[in-house]
């Protein structure tokens, strides 16, 4: 493609609005209902997001993970926290997800501060997965480095398979772990015509300061 086809790639979005009193009062509740709107419509991967992160420079980098988890208290995700995106987060914890739903018309976009979950949960969440992926992890220790060739790969895995072949359960890498993203925005975002889309964004309030009855407010953004 040339760069005026580039340039003409566009999308038009229904007339379908997203309104302030259409929200729930904690975000939480509200991202809940919206991911469950994406499930009941068969959506391929609705738990996909782009995690963005920055290391100690400033310098940014992106990538698709699975969410794993929805609480009160945030967005959960696993991985190897030796790969590029967990040696970011240990030297700045501050990072952003986007919950690109744009089959619909809308985005769910999040920023706050990331901490570890606790081993136990990541266990847990270990001995969930399926045994292929359960070697994977292991086969796949030094995630983000620099390989020869495809071939390694394949042997690591088939070294890791052959050393646990008559373990089970595995046991969860001590490089492999969850994190939880406890949201200080979540903005959601509603496509429509004319390109002026609904963006309303909740802002979590310091309660300590002016005693605000609900820990979060609703802010409508330009498009």
């Amino acid at each position: 493609m040339d760069a005026d086809q580039v340039a003409a790639l566009r999308a038009y979005y229904a007339d379908i609005g997203l309104d302030e009193a259409d929200l729930a009062i904690d975000p939480m509740d509200q991202f809940a209902a919206w991911l469950a709107e994406v499930v009941e419509l068969g959506i391929p991967e609705p738990n996909a997001m782009v995690l963005s992160t920055a290391n100690a420079n400033g310098q940014p980098s992106s990538r698709h993970v699975l969410l794993k988890g929805v609480r009160p208290d945030g967005f959960v995700f696993f991985t190897n926290y030796g790969s590029r995106k967990g040696r970011e987060l240990a030297a700045n914890p501050l990072a952003s997800l986007c919950f690109p739903w744009f089959c619909i018309g809308r985005q769910v976009i999040v920023t706050g501060l990331v901490t570890k979950v606790t081993r136990q949960e990541s266990e847990d969440y270990f001995a969930s997965r399926p045994r292929a992926s359960q070697l994977g992890a292991w086969a796949s220790a030094h995630q983000s480095d620099v390989v020869t060739d495809r071939a390694a790969l394949d042997d690591a895995y088939a070294q890791v398979e052959a050393k646990y072949a008559d373990i089970d359960p595995i046991p969860t890498p001590p490089f492999w772990g969850g994190f939880l993203l406890a949201p200080a925005t979540v903005e959601f975002w509603q496509g429509r015509n004319a390109r002026l889309h609904d963006r309303l964004r909740y802002v979590l309030m310091d309660v300590m300061d002016g005693g605000a009855s609900a820990p979060w407010f609703v802010e409508r953004l330009s498009p």
